[in-house]
């Protein structure tokens, strides 16, 4: 043996008194944890050292259970060539007889040639494990729970003013514990003075200390409202639950004759509604593409203090057209992700389920709630619109002869033109020549169909319009000396697309004249029915439709790469277009009525309604105690009346709405009664009042009474000069 006897069984008690340890001492630390939480740190500390002390113990009380007798019952069992002669090691040589130390010899040289066995006991790793995660679960809940309400720490000195008089009660000592709702998560905790801003719903305890103890005592707020404060012990103690922001003073009796303590601010902090953002789609109204058979939704909602974690998704189908509409709803349930101050709701709509189909409507919205207990505040999302527009039909491309369906105008543009152009010459080479053609031919149907469109603004007819009848070659060669009557003829007269053309009184006696002006005539070049653009942006549009037809016609041949120049510079022209800012409009107006001229300057009044120009704005009634305790501020050396200071709270009471700060004002007003000498209180005041007053609107003054001079000087206006 390469160790003792004694060494070995002080090795294996070492360890296992480890073990049990190890094992053991989660579960201290655990109930420490949950102290720490409900009781103090003090305590959870004593807790814990005095279950690790016992727990220490115990294990050592265990240990002696690894004595001699099991060392040599464990060697005898594990090492057979120890012929059961252990006991034989551990003998003195002395009390042994011959053969006894021939064997004794034996079996040492057999533990020297071959150490003995490690006899120490494996430690139970998966129980020390599963005792540690429990134990931090344990204390990770302790943590996180709210805390109770019932558990306020220490009083504080209180910071009032220690009465001159002797024998007046005073407050010594505070204490002011908030416990907000549980919703909230917000822990339970102690204010440092007696003002606190905590929110709505906080039920609020009060523990007070006076010396040398009053009769009675009460908390007055600024609204009329009193809780008295009940007596426990050498303490007053009192509740109230937070449901508006409020000031108050702790009143004791026998003060009345003292200055009133100082008011003390209570702030409620209201719980804000939730708020739901749309994350996908990217727009409020959404067109179903080819293929399309999922429509994914996602949305973020914020509080702050939480979002319920399932949220409602309502999904309206629109059915039909006309007067022909039937809606279907369908009611989703979302499970949100995120914490609970940000969740996020996703949904991938499958428009084959909900039954969705060519020129249905599906109307989208979430509903969420926030985790106020216990009415919850609800909040929508935007309404979100997947429209699957109709069939659009076929459409015939003019002289191609072919039929081709084509999106509306309005769906393309020249941008949209030279992505399509970009992406069909890069996909040259995997394409086939008639495919490469034909698509090359569709993306110069688009450009057709988007000059046609700009052509309207410089007044050009649609392709495909009807066209004046053919006129015969014999008539081509009239001359003004053929025998034919031509004066009723008018000038041929160029429409600006290259043709002209003539009527003639002889053309219109077929038919009214209306009917033949309308059919074959060019109303566009009318002064009042013609573009509203400048000439110079008409010229920059006509540059635009050059370069949309050069690039037509590459496209219709088949050569994108040979039609992109001329459609990026189209696209250059257009912007140009897009930002001209002088345009001319149809000259049309209000239709007035004449003047009289005859009444002008003639002084006569008659038929016009009497109206006198208002006087300044001056304070109503309901604005006149502001006003007049402004003005007495004024002047430092005149005290505040304390009439007008009650006038001022009773007009504060009744329109606190129309004051930004209401009881930064009442404490102002209180200020200046408790101390109507502090200068500083006074301006104080006076500023709040400014703000908090009604501005007058501008007006022009009425012109005062016409004095003596001004009387002589119109009366010499009046006199005619004399020749």
């Amino acid at each position: 043996m390469t160790l003792s006897a004694t060494d070995r069984l002080a090795q294996v008690r070492r360890h296992a008194w480890l073990g049990q340890l190890l094992l053991g001492a989660a579960i201290p630390l655990a109930v420490g944890g949950v102290m720490w939480r409900l009781a103090s740190p003090g305590v959870a500390i004593a807790i814990t050292v005095a279950g690790i002390a016992l727990l220490a113990f115990l294990a050592w009380r265990r240990t002696h259970a690894f004595d001699t007798a099991w060392l040599v019952r464990q060697l005898d069992a594990k090492r057979k060539d120890l012929d059961d002669s252990t006991d034989l090691i551990l003998a003195p040589p002395a009390a042994l007889t011959p053969l006894q130390q021939l064997q004794q010899a034996r079996v040492r040289e057999r533990l020297r040639t071959q150490p003995a066995p490690d006899l120490r006991t494996p430690w139970p790793w998966a129980r020390i494990a599963a005792l540690w995660i429990a134990t931090a679960v344990v204390i990770a809940t302790a943590a996180l729970w709210p805390g109770r309400t019932g558990q306020p720490g220490a009083l504080q000195p209180s910071d009032e003013p220690v009465p001159t008089a002797p024998g007046i009660p005073h407050l010594v000592a505070q204490r002011l514990h908030v416990a907000p709702p549980a919703y909230t998560g917000i822990a339970a905790h102690d204010e440092v003075t007696l003002d606190a801003k905590a929110p709505v719903g906080s039920r609020l305890a009060w523990t007070l200390r006076f010396e040398p103890q009053p009769t009675a005592a009460a908390l007055v707020f600024h609204d009329g409202q009193r809780i008295a404060l009940s007596q426990d012990g050498d303490t007053w103690q009192a509740t109230h639950v937070l449901a508006k922001s409020t000031l108050y003073r702790v009143v004791a009796a026998g003060t009345e004759a003292q200055p009133p303590t100082k008011l003390r601010r209570l702030d409620a902090i209201p719980d804000r509604v939730p708020e739901v953002k749309v994350l996908a789609p990217d727009r409020g109204l959404s067109l179903v593409t080819v293929g399309q058979t999922r429509w994914a939704l996602a949305f973020e909602a914020r509080d702050d203090y939480g979002i319920a974690p399932t949220a409602t998704l309502k999904l309206t189908l629109a059915q039909g057209s006309g007067e022909n509409i039937a809606f279907k709803e369908h009611v989703m349930t979302l499970q949100g992700s995120g914490p609970a101050k940000s969740r996020r709701f996703t949904a991938p709509l499958d428009l084959r389920a909900l039954g969705m189909a060519v020129g249905d409507d599906l109307i989208a919205q979430l509903t969420v709630q926030d985790s106020r207990s216990p009415s919850p505040q609800r909040a929508q999302s935007p309404g979100l619109i997947l429209r699957w527009p109709a069939d659009l039909g076929q459409e015939s491309t003019g002289l191609e002869g072919l039929v081709k369906k084509v999106m509306p105008a309005y769906f393309r543009s020249q941008r949209q033109i030279i992505i399509d152009a970009e992406a069909l010459q890069k996909q040259k080479r995997n394409l086939a020549t008639d495919t490469f053609v034909t698509r090359s031919d569709t993306i110069g149907v688009d450009q057709r169909i988007l000059r046609l469109r700009y052509g309207q603004f410089l007044g050009e007819e649609a392709e495909g319009e009807p066209q004046p009848p053919p006129t015969n070659d014999a008539d081509d060669e009239h001359t003004d000396d053929d025998g034919h009557d031509h004066a009723g003829e008018t000038a041929q007269a160029d429409d600006g697309h290259g043709h002209g053309e003539a009527t003639s009184a002889t053309g219109a006696s077929f038919g009214r004249e209306a009917d033949v002006l309308e059919a074959y005539g060019h109303t566009h070049d009318h002064a009042e029915a013609a573009t509203l653009l400048d000439p110079e942006t008409r010229a920059t549009l006509k540059k635009a439709l050059d370069q949309m037809w050069q690039s037509e016609l590459h496209l219709r041949q088949g050569h994108p790469d040979q039609a992109l120049p001329f459609a990026y510079k189209a696209l250059e022209y257009i912007k140009q277009v897009q930002q001209a800012t002088r345009i001319y409009l149809a000259r049309v107006g209000p239709e007035l009525p004449p003047i009289d001229e005859t009444r002008r300057l003639g002084g006569d009044r008659k038929g016009i309604a009497p109206r006198t120009l208002g006087e300044l704005d001056r304070p109503k009634d309901d604005d006149a105690a502001p006003a007049r305790v402004w003005a007495a501020l004024a002047n430092d050396a005149t005290p505040a009346n304390v009439g007008d200071l009650d006038a001022l709270q009773a007009w504060l009471r009744t329109n606190e709405a129309r004051v930004p700060d209401a009881l930064d004002l009442f404490a102002a007003i209180d200020e200046v009664r408790g101390d109507p000498a502090c200068a500083a209180c006074r301006q104080r005041l006076r500023a709040l009042l400014w703000s908090a007053s009604s501005q007058p609107p501008a007006q022009v003054p009425r012109r005062g009474a016409v004095d003596a001079a001004g009387r002589r000087y119109l009366d010499a206006l009046r006199q005619e000069p004399t020749r």
